[in-house]
């Protein structure tokens, strides 16, 4: 391939890494998190620990196997086929129940913004429809398209970010009581900081997105490694100024019932409608994740048909070099999810979806860790045999810890979503021996 067929360099791969993980769920995330009072702190650490021993872990395959085609081929030279598609199938089902988390997000501030919205019913699903399919279109424009768009939105997207943490210096400054008078009530106990950790743990997921579409990156063995371990540190630096602020300044009870936690966070310290402007923002950083995740969920889609465990179709490309027929089953997904979740509230639906994309994501996760100890023993891993040990270890436990956490609703559920892998992945494997069969007789 030449440069121009990989268009993906370290600052794309970062904002890809950047954009994807600090999207809706952080801006969404406290008045998730404010039902376990204190135990939301302890869930957020263990929550930062955990995802940058699988940031390091992802890195540490994208360097071993840099001729792979992104985790569907890491896991398939460690596990096999089987195993690869089990798993990549239940990411691929966390990626368009992303899209669709993420829309519903991004309308919840825009109802801070517009708060005429709220008086119809029927106005906040289409607009979460429409985003969905706006960025479908973006990404048919190629990866360098959705890659230059990403790189913009991410730099907006940090803007309301640093408007939190500088209100957050500032109250420290005039009014510290002010982080005392509204401390959690809730009592620590290890179930409901399993459950806070999984909640936040939707907010970092994406630390291995930029090895989704390892084949248009350049240069993959060096720029992956970089750019996911600089993008995941840099998002968790920004979250761990921005987690607490909210948690600490606002009552629980009213924070629990917020859409828009950040926005009533201005409007509460600097008057009624400063949070519109925050909120804008948002909606942009809410955009951005939008974009990139549907740039994954499309690349990821096309990796399957590579393999020969989806239809050849799904990895044909446009003229721009972006696989449409997969963007386009992307779009369909996630609008189905939209339309199956909005006789929910909005904070249920955001919610409700987050813990289930959290499931869905942990079996790669586990896999990612476990893949380590396979190539060590294969004697092709990395040099550095004891950071690669330990943080396979902290990966593989990490994830058992979180499994532990997500709850039997949305465990339950992502069972059954990756359940219906297994006879899809059976009729392909037949119709591909079918074949082989005939090529054999013809010859």
């Amino acid at each position: 391939m030449s440069k121009a067929d990989k268009p993906l360099g370290f600052w794309m791969c970062t904002s890809l890494i950047v954009g994807n993980v600090i999207g809706m769920g952080i801006f969404l995330l406290p008045a998730a998190l404010a039902p376990f009072g204190w135990n939301a702190f302890l869930g957020w650490g263990i929550t930062l620990v955990g995802c940058t021993f699988i940031a390091y872990a992802f890195a540490q395959l994208a360097r071993t196997l840099p001729q792979q085609d992104g985790p569907y081929g890491y896991t398939r030279h460690t596990f096999g086929g089987g195993m690869a598609f089990f798993v990549m199938w239940c990411y691929w089902v966390s990626t368009w129940i992303t899209n669709a988390t993420i829309a519903i997000g991004v309308v919840g501030y825009l109802e801070a913004i517009f708060p005429a919205m709220n008086r119809q019913p029927l106005l906040a699903p289409a607009i979460a429809l429409g985003l969905i399919w706006i960025f479908v279109l973006v990404n048919l424009r190629g990866a360098r398209t959705s890659g230059r768009v990403q790189m913009v939105s991410t730099a907006l997207k940090l803007l309301p970010l640093a408007a939190v943490i500088l209100l957050g210096i500032m109250v420290l400054f005039t009014d510290s009581q002010a982080y005392s008078s509204h401390l959690p009530s809730s009592p620590l106990s290890l179930e409901a900081t399993a459950g806070a950790a999984t909640v936040s743990l939707f907010s970092m997921l994406g630390v291995e997105c930029a090895t989704i579409p390892a084949g248009k990156v350049d240069n993959p063995e060096t720029t992956i490694p970089r750019a996911t371990i600089a993008g995941t540190l840099f998002a968790a630096l920004v979250y761990i100024g921005v987690s607490a602020i909210p948690l600490l300044l606002l009552p629980q009870a009213g924070l629990e019932k917020s859409t828009a936690p950040f926005a009533d966070l201005l409007n509460h310290y600097w008057g009624a409608g400063s949070g519109r402007w925050l909120a804008f923002f948002v909606v942009i950083s809410g955009i951005g994740a939008l974009n990139g995740w549907t740039l994954v969920a499309g690349e990821l889609t096309a990796s399957f048909a590579r393999h020969g465990v989806f239809p050849a179709g799904f990895m044909k490309s446009n003229r721009h070099g972006a696989p449409a027929i997969s963007l386009i089953l992307m779009g369909i997904l996630a609008s189905a999810m939209i339309l199956m979740n909005y006789n929910r509230t909005l904070a249920e639906g955001f919610t409700f979806l987050s813990v289930m994309v959290t499931a869905a994501n942990l079996p790669l996760y586990l896999v990612g860790g476990m893949a380590l100890f396979i190539l060590w023993r294969r004697g092709t891993a990395n040099k550095k045999i004891v950071r690669l040990l330990f943080s396979a270890a902290m990966t593989c436990i990490y994830s058992l810890w979180i499994f532990y956490g997500v709850g039997k609703e949305s465990m339950l559920w992502a069972i059954a979503l990756g359940a219906v892998s297994l006879p899809v992945y059976w009729f392909m494997r037949q119709r591909k021996n079918a074949r082989s069969w005939q090529v054999r007789a013809n010859n």
